[in-house]
């Protein structure tokens, strides 16, 4: 059995390993006595998203982590970033998510963060998976025995949140006069994004904002922003605004109804910083799968960059450790370190709209800092996930195309963290060629992987 923790939590379809009930009772407890045994504090807060089985996962963790003797603070359908807010706000021990972020209603998973508010390093989620592996019957049955954890809503949970999103603006109402559409993916953001953003003063428009536990993610947000750009061309809105399904990740569209990328926004709230004396060590942090433009954008601006492994913690480990406040992935997590300690799609969103309004420019004219290259990402089924390096037809593949493009354009091909996918993206100057020869390398993936 491999690694229980992915890129981005422990992920799988519900109810089934490992999001059975029963697996989800001993992750749960297994958080418990990781945070019992290391915090004075005993609170753990749990939110979701609006998936069907989010529930039914909810009350096992509750059953799990309560069985040792730790209380238990549910908020309900909530943005991932809020959860992570509200542990590092509160006396909590540690906060959980269940979501699957942008994946289809049938997937599930469990985000866990600190007592601060930050998703718990590699060594931190080995020790949780060590007390799942061994046998923990005798140190379960003493925390019971002395206490039975209990159960509560905090009520006040999403205004909570908006407060501190607000609070992030001097000016709490600088967004008056702005045309928004948000397109919440029937997701945790349906309700507090919207009633957010009327509050700093927007006329908002919100779609997708009736989630059924079915339809989360489906054909919307942050991943398919076709409705959107309908809809902001519609209604002829200043920009358009697509979350994912947990809240932690922002896709734009400007007035024209062209789809704004994560790495575009990273350099237009990057130059916004750095105009106002706010981008400490004029540093910025993205990941290998950042396009070349933004590199060469940074570069014109005169501002450093550094890039860090695929994964939104890893940007955050990178930050911490080179002292950057801005770090990013083209799939729209943004970390803006010195307001929060994750990424957070409606905070990215308050930046977004700042600089426009401080700019006093459309957000068409502020995207044109970075031209983007021809980009092809191809996502394969693969059977298992050996090391790319040992199979001699997939290097063969990659050599190859790397050597055509030469300086004009690179490769990568990872695995996903979180699916049995291998994603192979090629860039390059030209956009056909480009996707000749992502196709050339996915095919020989698929005929020795999938």
């Amino acid at each position: 059995m491999g690694r229980l923790f992915g890129t981005d939590g422990i992920r799988g379809r519900a109810d089934e390993y490992p999001l059975k009930a029963e697996s989800v009772y001993r992750i749960g407890r297994a958080v418990a006595l990781f945070f019992g045994d290391t915090a004075v504090k005993t609170n753990i807060i749990i939110g979701k998203d609006t998936r069907q089985s989010g529930g039914m996962i909810e009350d096992a963790l509750v059953a799990g982590i309560c069985s040792v003797g730790v209380d238990v603070c549910q908020t309900g359908i909530l943005p991932t970033p809020a959860v992570a807010y509200l542990t590092s706000s509160t006396d909590a021990a540690a906060g959980i998510v269940i979501s699957a972020s942008h994946n289809p209603f049938y997937d599930n998973g469990i985000k866990i963060f600190d007592a601060d508010g930050y998703k718990l390093s590699d060594s931190k989620e080995d020790a949780i998976e060590r007390l799942l592996t061994r046998d923990n019957k005798d140190h379960a049955a003493s925390k019971s025995n002395q206490r039975i954890g209990s159960a509560k809503t905090l009520k006040d949970a999403p205004e909570r949140y908006r407060s501190f999103l607000q609070n992030t603006l001097a000016d709490a109402h600088l967004f008056n006069g702005m045309k928004i559409v948000i397109d919440c993916s029937n997701g945790a953001t349906y309700a507090v994004a919207p009633e957010l953003f009327r509050d700093l003063g927007a006329q908002v428009e919100a779609i997708n904002i009736s989630p059924n536990g079915k339809n989360i993610n489906a054909g919307c947000g942050s991943e398919h922003p076709e409705s959107l750009i309908d809809k902001v061309l519609a209604e002829k809105a200043d920009i358009g605004l697509a979350f994912d399904g947990d809240g932690d990740r922002l896709v734009a569209v400007d007035e024209k109804g062209q789809v704004i990328s994560g790495d575009r926004t990273l350099v237009i709230c990057a130059h916004a910083l750095k105009r106002k004396g706010l981008l400490k060590n004029n540093l910025v942090v993205s990941t290998v799968m950042s396009n070349l433009g933004l590199r060469l954008a940074l570069k014109e601006l005169g501002i450093s960059h550094l890039m860090a492994q695929v994964g939104d913690r890893y940007v955050l480990e990178q930050m911490n450790a080179n002292g950057a406040v801005i770090g990013g992935e083209d799939s729209g997590h943004m970390i803006f370190l010195d307001q929060h300690t994750t990424g957070d799609g409606m905070l990215t969103a308050i930046q977004l709209l700042q600089a426009m309004q401080e700019e006093n420019k459309p957000l068409s004219e502020l995207s044109r800092v970075m031209d983007v290259f021809p980009q092809v990402l191809l996502n394969i089924e693969v059977r298992d996930k050996p090391q790319i390096e040992s199979i001699p037809e997939i290097m063969d593949a990659i050599r190859s195309v790397e050597t055509v493009l030469g300086e004009k354009g690179r490769v990568l091909v990872r695995y996903s963290g979180t699916q049995p996918l291998c994603r192979v993206m090629v860039e390059g100057s030209d956009k056909d060629e480009t996707r000749r020869y992502c196709q050339k390398i996915a095919d020989v993936v698929k005929a020795t992987l999938g």
